[in-house]
């Protein structure tokens, strides 16, 4: 299965035929408050990630554009994320939802990530070399999602570690070489109303600092209230 993008600002196009999908998590910059998150997870039964950030591997045909998929019987939601990919040694950024088993979750967070599709948005922003990747400054980015209308999530990627303290934790987390490809989804923002919430039709934007946009709409089919 081909991972195929469309880059912003021209008519270049990527297209992934091998790579690694990862899921990254706790990537809030402020420890005090990832603490308090993870309190509060364990407060409703999940159990405390053995390292922060944390990354969580999942199945690379999970990553994808389709505009649907099939929703399970148990609680799923969505999350907006910043997506780093990497491609032939170059890094590009888009927009993705870590879609979660949040019923699985409680007994098993890998498995409640695996569970569920990663639906990532078909357009990219190029970033560049490692060079690039270190100086890229997501803090005047502003991330928005709506499930079924209703704003879900809203505010700056200001929290979230960067881009480049991310992807260097991946690289010596999984050991991956300059040639390997990967897609990382890189973390996400506090819910407005602190509660998980599942929904039909999930839109999910980011809104870079020079007015650029990565969106992506996805409906979970046969979603049931």
């Amino acid at each position: 299965m081909t991972l195929s993008f469309r880059v912003l600002g021209g008519d270049e196009r990527i297209e992934l035929a091998d790579f690694r999908g990862v899921v990254a998590g706790y990537t809030g910059r402020d420890a005090s408050a990832v603490q308090h998150h993870i309190d509060e997870l364990a407060a409703i039964g999940v159990a405390p990630p053995p390292e922060v950030p944390m990354f969580y591997s999942v199945e690379a045909a999970s990553v994808n554009s389709d505009p649907e998929y099939r929703d399970s019987a148990n609680l799923t939601s969505g999350e907006i994320e910043p997506v780093y990919i990497r491609h032939r040694g170059t890094y590009y950024l888009g927009v993705g939802s870590d879609h979660t088993d949040r019923d699985l979750e409680r007994i098993d967070i890998g498995s409640s990530k695996r569970a569920c599709p990663k639906p990532v948005g078909a357009e990219v922003v190029r970033i560049g070399s490692v060079a690039e990747l270190a100086a890229l400054d997501l803090d005047g980015s502003l991330a928005r999602c709506t499930v079924d209308g209703r704003l879900y999530q809203e505010g700056g990627l200001g929290g979230l570690r960067t881009a480049a303290d991310v992807i260097g934790r991946l690289l010596e987390r999984f050991e991956l070489v300059e040639d390997d490809d990967f897609v990382c989804l890189g973390g996400t923002l506090p819910l407005l109303d602190g509660a998980f919430a599942a929904g039909e039709y999930w839109h999910i934007e980011i809104e870079l600092p020079d007015g650029s946009r990565l969106a992506h709409d996805y409906r979970m089919k046969g979603h049931t209230a």
